[in-house]
This record gives structure tokens, sequence and C-alpha cells, in this order.
């Protein structure tokens, strides 16, 4: 689809300065944008491809100040990341929504299924099932017996739902995720044999979570693991049983959270974060990739760093000295040599 300049800002309550019939039928990076293709500058760093980009037009903040003449059509706004963010929405529900049950599908007869929902070839939907409205599940989705699937939610190609999981509305589970497998609960015996612990819990995810590809959350042994409403996880990422993961929380590719952690609302946790089982984390806590939590941070808001993650100021500070232990080594052992030539020589 196109759309003009002026239908473009008036949907972003924004202002045109050039053309405002200029159309576009695409976004592309500011450095290769080609005509008909609209682009977003927000960093700093980009700021001289606003004079050389061929994007016939790029969203820019409307404190950007403006040093030579622009060739593309511009749309000042508020937020360009937020603005491009709500294009790209937009686009999103301009395409042709899929509807209807693949006769290739396999639905089990006590399964609800609600109006417009969308089942591709070779999904599996077990018994009582209840899938409801807006629903899209595409090919090799497996839904296990007694799993609730809220309105608007997609479940991409791989996703397998074990049973009596939850998944509330406007969620995306990314290809490949396993939600409500066995969390990891074994016991060993007198003989140090391990014996199964027995999973009867499942998974309950609440609206406008997005799961990322093959991230795994296990079901809980007793009661609930729980993903809760707008948490974003990235790839790969294990969520074990009886999680808690709180609202808003952000937790970037390669995590682990071990069981019966409790992780606050509004954190963000770097790529390949560690967090050991039992513990929990404060509200609005910033851990830096590859950090491990070893123990329960009380603290609201703060920012750790390091394994074991403690304050990222601490963290700094020791790791200047950290890197000067070779010359510290050095200088200790000369100051010993010395010393022992003055006692030899009394």
């Amino acid at each position: 689809m196109e759309f003009t300049a002026k239908a473009i800002a008036e949907f972003l309550k924004g202002e045109i300065v050039g053309d405002p019939e200029i159309k576009v039928h695409n976004v592309a990076k500011i450095e290769e944008a080609k005509p008909g293709t609209l682009a977003f500058l927000a960093n700093p760093k980009y700021n001289k491809y606003l004079y050389t980009t061929e994007a016939s037009i790029v969203l820019i903040n409307k404190d950007q100040e403006i040093e030579k003449n622009v060739k593309a059509t511009l749309i000042k706004v508020d937020n360009t990341y937020e603005s491009f963010a709500k294009l790209l929405e937009l686009a999103e529900q301009a395409k042709p929504v899929k509807e209807g049950v693949s006769s290739l599908a396999f639905v089990e007869k006590s399964a609800k299924i609600g109006n417009h929902v969308y089942i591709a070839p070779f999904v599996y939907i077990g018994e009582n099932v209840v899938i409801d409205d807006n629903v899209q599940l595409y090919s090799h989705v497996f839904v296990g017996d007694n799993v609730i699937i809220k309105n608007n939610t997609v479940l991409n190609s791989g996703v397998k739902v074990y049973h009596e999981c939850v998944i509330g509305k406007n969620c995306i589970i990314h290809a490949g995720a396993v939600i409500g497998s066995d969390g990891f609960g074994f016991a060993p015996d007198e003989n140090n044999v391990y014996r199964k612990i027995l999973q009867l819990g499942n998974v309950i995810i609440e609206d406008n979570v997005e799961v990322g590809p093959n991230t795994t959350i296990d079901r809980s042994t007793m009661g609930s693991t729980f993903i809760r409403k707008g948490v974003k996880l990235d790839s790969l990422n294990q969520i074990a049983h009886n999680v808690d993961v709180g609202e808003n929380t952000v937790i970037a590719a390669q995590s682990g959270i071990a069981g019966s952690s409790k992780i606050g609302k509004n954190c963000q946790l770097g790529g390949q974060s560690g967090v050991a089982p039992h513990i929990e984390i404060a509200d609005g806590v910033r851990v830096v990739p590859q950090s491990g939590i070893p123990n329960t941070i009380k603290e609201p808001g703060s920012i750790v760093m390091g394994t074991p993650a403690f304050n990222i100021r601490e963290f700094q500070k020791s790791f200047i000295v950290y890197k000067q232990l070779p010359d510290l080594f050095k200088r200790v052992k000369q100051l010993e040599n010395e010393l022992s030539k003055l006692k030899g020589s009394e």
C-alpha cells in the first residue's frame, strides 16, 4: 500500500517540511533508502545521511537541527522511534488477515474455536482447548489438552504449548518456542539415582507478551510459572519452573532464570544474564549483559554488573584495580626483594 506524507503526518500528528503529496510504499534504513521509501533519523551518528539519503520521506525529531539542504520531505515528530514503530504497526494492519481452518490441520472435537481464527496445515489442537477470536496458528503448532489461547494471539511455526497452559490476549510466540515443558525437577535416592519429580502445574502468560524463537518456559512443579503483562522475552531464553517475571520486564537473548526466582516489574536483563534459584529482583533493576545474579537484589532501580553482580559503579572501580593487578604484583615482588636485601645487609 502507498501512503502520502500528508496521511502519515496526520496519523503521527507531525509537521511536514516539503511535499505533502509525495508517496511511499516501503521503509528502509536512512543510509540505504531508495525513492519511494520512508526512513527515520534518531541517532546523531547518522545525521550525515539526512543530506544524502534517497528516501522520499524521513521522520526526524522536532529538535533536529538542519544544517543544509535536504532533498527528502521531512516529517517532524516528538519521538522518531515511537512514531516509526506506530507506522510499522499501521503497515502490518493493512496486510490481509488469514482466516479459516486448513483441511490438513487436526482439531479434536471437544476443542472450541472462536471467530476469524486461522489454523494452518499440520497444526494439532488437543482435547478441550479454547481458541478465542482472531487467533492465528501457523504450521506445525502443537496445542495440548485444556490449553486456553485468548484473543488476537499469534503462534508462529513450530510452537509447542503443553497441556493446561494459558496464553493471554495480543501475544506473539515466535517459531520453536516451547511453553509448559517439564521443570527440571529430580531427586537422588539412596543409590544416588535421580528420580523424576512430577511437574503438576502450568504456565500462565498474561496479555501483550512476546516470546522469542526457541525460548523455553517450564511448567511449575505446583501452581503456575507466570509471565506477566507486557513482558518481552528474546530468543533462546530459559525460564525455569515456578518463576514469576513481572510486568513489562525485558530479557535479552540467551539468558537463564533458575527455578522459583521472582523478577520485578520494569526490569531489564541484558543478553546471557543468569539468575540463581529462589531469589528476588526488585522493580526496575537493570542487569548488564553476561552478569550473574547469585543473591536477592532489594534496591529498586539499581544497575548491576559482573559475576557475581553488584553495583555498576563499584564494579567499574574494582575493574580498574583488577586491570592493574599484574603491575601491582610486580611492584610487590620488587618490594619484597628489596626488603630481603635490607634484612640481609643488617
